[in-house]
């Protein structure tokens, strides 16, 4: 049975294993530069407890988050009704009311199971929005505590142009590798992948 249970669901044990290694990998080396930081501005060292409740944390893990979340959320949401000729994970604009529900199968599940996946990943993102603010916020208020300014407030924090350049340049690189599956798949193949067409697919064939 264990045999069994690995080889169903080795995607994703696999995936959540990389996740905690690279996770535990951003806490130790920001650990690291954080203290490194501290140390050129004449502050003590944070423990590891310490600093995995920083701003500096969960800034940085919020502001990632959040962009995955867009990015998938996104993804699901605008493969709903935009095609791309010659991409495997496209419908067909030919067929592209196959599989849609007819009115009396649509009464049988509420709006909300139908689209429960979207709005899983909107709800993802506003979380991980919500905790790349706070940490943000606190992060920022740390460094003017250290030159002894005013806090600012989260209104403030909100409207400057740092929160906003975290998020852009966070936001910009997801849609550019999705781009980049897109085209680059129409072309090129990978033997064995569910996300690449067949190797003697014509380039035309669009997925489905």
């Amino acid at each position: 049975m264990k045999r069994f249970f690995f080889r169903y669901n080795g995607l994703s044990l696999v995936l959540a294993t990389l996740f905690l290694v690279f996770w535990a990998g951003q806490a130790v080396s920001g650990w690291k530069v954080h203290n490194e930081d501290a140390a050129l501005h004449q502050q003590p060292p944070a423990d590891l407890p310490a600093y995995l409740r920083s701003g500096h944390f969960w800034q940085a893990t919020g502001e990632n988050w959040e962009s995955e979340f867009l990015q998938m959320g996104a993804y699901v949401v605008l493969t709903c009704f935009l095609f791309q000729k010659g991409w495997a994970e496209s419908k067909d604009p030919e067929r592209s009311n196959e599989g849609r529900l007819s009115a009396a199968g649509r009464q049988q599940y509420s709006w909300i199971y139908r689209n429960s996946l979207s709005l899983a990943f909107l709800a993802l993102f506003l979380l991980s929005f919500i905790v790349h603010v706070l940490g943000g916020l606190a992060e920022e208020n740390a460094m003017r505590g250290e030159h002894r300014l005013p806090e600012q407030s989260l209104a403030a924090f909100l409207s400057s142009p740092d929160f906003w350049f975290q998020s852009f340049q966070n936001w910009q690189s997801e849609f550019l590798a999705v781009f980049a599956i897109v085209v680059l798949s129409i072309f090129l193949r990978q033997e064995g992948s569910p996300e690449s067409k067949e190797v003697t697919a014509p380039e035309s064939e669009t997925g489905g």
